[in-house]
């Protein structure tokens, strides 16, 4: 603290003054031995002002003992004051650039106002701590720091703030992901987004350079990380409010709420210190796909207590229950059979919901979309937004339920079917599906038909229909058979032609002999395929070759036909009995060609009984030639 001395000539006496300093003013009245002893040595240095020496004053020789004992108590007065050190202090004085700060020292020390940008609220008279960094400079100025005593006591602080679970000041200093920095006694905590407020932040940079209070609630000490909490605070205010309201809370009460947050769910609404939930089905009467179509955040408006759960603090809340059901609204005329016209809003694979008018629906079944036997989907008739025309099948006021078709708007297929598709009809028809006993074909829409598989080919043995035809393709059919009760239409392909079983009746016959293919092998067999497409069937046994190899699949043969049966479409073949009779006609022709041989060789002997000796010789020859064919067909 500054001093100022300066001497003044009153009543004919010099006077030493101290100007600005309380305490020492407060000294030279007090009246203890040792003030009163310089009081004493004072007035006794009273002198004249014509007879005082001014020159012996003006060089300081005058008066040192009393000017050294003043001093010396004046320093009594002072804080002793060592460098490095945290020390508390006063402020003085507050510009828009330094604090003032007093510690009792000589002078006072000055403080960049930068170091209390975390706390606005400091004043004049505030109490805070600083750190000696010189108590004297070159210019007889104290060097004082806010921010180095925070930092010295910082960990210790927030340690003790986290043990007591006391409230802290923390001053935010920027956002960073996920929440904000804040300062929290010169330590850099974290603020998670969460935990600002009870209700979902929408912009963080508003509470960027604020002073908050926060809550420590986790310390990291190897790492020294701290995170801090301002909802917590809140929190445990509202907790007493929630308490308050729900004892105060009945089924069917209206209430004034603010929008807090809207999910994909429901709508958030803001009771005044307890939330409730509005659910996406208690917003309209009508449907919506989200609420933000009905409601807007920090909207006011208007709500129903529907249920709430005492100890789960859960509300449930509704906002449609405020106005009258739209069901209440319908036309009282209305019934069924009448034409009804409205807009898809929702598509299911089971059919479509038609709203006639705001709240009220009606469901179209896939069933009711096409006279169409197949099963489909409703997406294959109707998008949402769709605008369609529908006629009223049921109609149940009491329930709220309604059911509509968009078929009955046409004629039914099967009205007319007989006169349409009699017996012996011949058409073209789309295939739809597959079953192991035959084809269902669409002739037009609404009207289908069965080829059974045995209507599929006269000759071709079809083991599935997948191997005649294919799904989509168009294929020629005729009627065979008309049920109108019941929806059923029995159709042919190969009755399209003659039966060629007829011809094949007179080809065919069996011991005839034809050349095949083998296709295909079955159980105990082969199919072989026949010439005209006809197809038979040889067993295994009869399958065998006469050199002994067996047959191999594409192999051309030759078959003879063992059995022909007209009413089954039925041919049996057989390969083996035909090598066997080629074999016993070359049989009988070696017997036959034995027999002439031997005959040859008697009527030889009977002239060898008549020769004379000139024809020995060539007879001998003869008998020569005739043994060795003879022993050449006993080998055979």
């Amino acid at each position: 603290m500054s001093k100022e001395i300066k001497e003044i000539e009153q009543d004919d006496q010099i006077e030493i003054v101290a100007k600005n300093d309380e305490k020492l003013e407060a000294f030279i009245e007090d009246d203890s031995a040792p003030v009163a002893e310089i009081k004493k040595k004072k007035s006794n240095v009273s002198v004249p002002v014509d007879k005082f020496d001014w020159d012996a004053f003006e060089t300081e020789n005058v008066y040192d003992n009393e000017k050294s004992v003043i001093e010396n108590f004046y320093d009594q007065t002072l804080s002793k004051v060592s460098e490095n050190e945290v020390v508390e202090g006063t402020v003085v004085t507050i510009n828009k650039r330094e604090v003032i700060v007093n510690i009792g020292y000589k002078s006072e020390g000055v403080i960049s106002i930068n170091e209390f940008r975390y706390n606005p609220e400091l004043a004049a008279g505030d109490k805070v701590e600083v750190y000696v960094e010189n108590a004297e400079d070159k210019k007889g100025q104290l060097i004082l720091s806010h921010k180095k005593a925070r930092s010295l006591r910082s960990w210790d602080r927030v340690n003790e703030a986290f043990d007591k679970d006391e409230i802290v000041k923390g001053y935010i200093k920027c956002r960073t992901k996920g929440g904000m920095i804040v300062d929290v006694f010169g330590i850099e905590a974290f603020l998670p987004g969460s935990q600002i407020d009870v209700k979902p932040i929408r912009d963080y940079d508003v509470f960027v350079n604020k002073t908050m209070e926060f809550k420590i609630v986790k310390i990291n000490h190897e790492f020294r990380n701290v995170v801090v909490s301002h909802k917590a605070l809140i929190e445990a205010e509202l907790e007493a409010q929630k308490a308050d309201i729900i004892g105060k809370l009945e089924k069917g009460q209206i209430l004034e709420g603010i929008v807090k947050n809207i999910t994909s769910y429901g709508v958030f609404i803001d009771l005044g210190g307890v939330d409730g939930l509005i659910h996406i089905t208690d917003l309209s009467w009508g449907r919506i796909n989200h609420p933000e179509e009905v409601v807007q955040l920090d909207q006011k408006i208007n709500v129903v207590i529907l249920d709430f759960d005492d100890t789960k603090k859960r509300i449930a809340l509704g906002l449609k229950q405020l106005s009258s059901h739209p069901w209440d609204a319908l036309d009282q005329t209305l019934q069924v059979g009448d034409k009804v016209k409205g807009k898809v809003v929702v598509i299911a694979d089971y059919g479509a919901f038609i709203e006639i008018q705001p709240g009220v629906e009606g469901l179209i079944h896939v069933s009711e979309m096409s006279w169409s036997l197949h099963l489909r989907s409703a997406q294959d008739f109707l998008k949402v937004g769709d605008e369609v025309e529908a006629v009223i099948l049921t109609l149940d006021r009491d329930e709220r339920k309604m059911s509509l078709g968009i078929k009955q708007l046409k004629n039914d297929p099967w009205a007319t079917i007989a006169e349409k598709y009699p017996v012996g009809t011949k058409c073209t028809a789309t295939v739809r599906n597959f079953t192991n006993f035959g084809v269902f074909v669409e002739l037009e829409e609404g009207v289908d038909g069965l080829v059974h598989i045995s209507d599929l080919s006269w000759t071709k043995k079809v083991k599935h229909p997948s191997e005649f035809t294919a799904v989509g393709e168009k294929v020629d059919v005729v009627v065979l058979e008309v049920d109108q009760e019941n929806r059923r239409l029995s159709l042919g392909h190969k009755q399209l032609e003659e039966n060629p079983w007829d011809v094949f009746e007179t080809v065919f016959t069996p011991g005839s002999v034809h050349e095949g293919t083998i296709i295909a092998f079955v159980d105990k067999g082969a199919n072989i395929a026949l010439p005209y497409g006809v197809e038979g069937y040889v067993s295994s046994r009869n399958l065998a070759k006469e050199d002994g190899t067996a047959a191999k699949l594409e192999e051309k043969l030759d078959f003879k036909v063992v059995e022909f049966n007209k009413s089954t479409k039925r041919i049996v073949l057989s390969h083996s009995k035909l090598t066997e009779e080629v074999r016993k006609e070359e049989v009988r022709e070696k017997i036959d060609e034995g027999d002439s041989t031997q005959k040859a060789v008697k009527k030889l002997k009977a002239n060898l009984e008549r020769t004379t000796l000139g024809d020995i010789s060539e007879l001998a020859a003869l008998k020569s030639e005739m043994e060795s064919k003879e022993e050449e067909a006993k080998n055979k």
